[in-house]
């Protein structure tokens, strides 16, 4: 007999008493996730994934982004992205070539999720298609406080399951050589988050 045979031996087994009844599940294992401090855990996650968070007044997010985009030549700006950039390159259609040689991308985001340090782009205004993001070497998304939720559950609650989506948790990693950690592999190596808070003093 295979695993698989098996498996599905089994499962007959525990449902033959069933007759076609509805089987609820119990879901009492759901724990919201807590919101106290969202603002506070959403930085405190995001850095764990060695990412960098750059906590700004909504009147100092241009300089903000200048010191984070430092030393970047060309810079991939997406179609409705709310801060001009004097070296900005428009997405023409880039190929997946021509991305590969922009030292760097800025998005908007559409929400932020404190309990697991991600940030969600739905491909919308300010944000443009999947590739943009992935390209780059560097990712500087600009996250609003007010679109930080508690956890995944609250996120998925907000979001239109027929939307294109992204959830990035830091910069592109993987340690599957020898549980060694490589950044940058499928995706960009360096991810700087600027975070706008209204109650954030200006040059805070």
């Amino acid at each position: 007999m295979s695993a698989r045979e098996e498996i599905l031996r089994r499962v007959r087994t525990a449902l033959a008493d069933v007759d076609g009844r509805q089987v609820v599940v119990p879901r009492d294992y759901r724990v919201p996730a807590p919101t106290d401090g969202l603002v506070d855990r959403f930085v405190d996650r995001v850095q764990d994934y060695r990412a960098t968070v750059t906590r700004c007044h909504p009147a100092s997010v241009d300089g903000a982004l200048a010191e984070a985009l430092s030393g970047c030549g060309r810079v991939l700006v997406p179609s409705g992205f709310p801060v001009p950039l004097a070296r900005g390159v428009e997405d023409a259609g880039l190929s997946a070539v021509d991305l590969d040689e922009i030292d760097a991308v800025v998005t908007t985001a559409t929400l932020g999720i404190a309990e697991t340090g991600t940030i969600v782009l739905t491909h919308g205004d300010g944000q443009g298609r999947r590739a943009l993001s992935l390209v780059p070497d560097l990712h500087v998304c600009l996250v609003r406080a007010d679109q930080v939720v508690a956890g995944v559950g609250e996120a998925v609650a907000l979001l239109d399951p027929r939307a294109p989506q992204t959830w990035i948790s830091g910069p592109s990693a993987t340690s599957d050589i020898e549980l060694d950690r490589v950044e940058g592999v499928h995706g960009p190596r360096t991810l700087h988050v600027l975070l706008v808070e209204d109650g954030q003093p200006p040059g805070g």
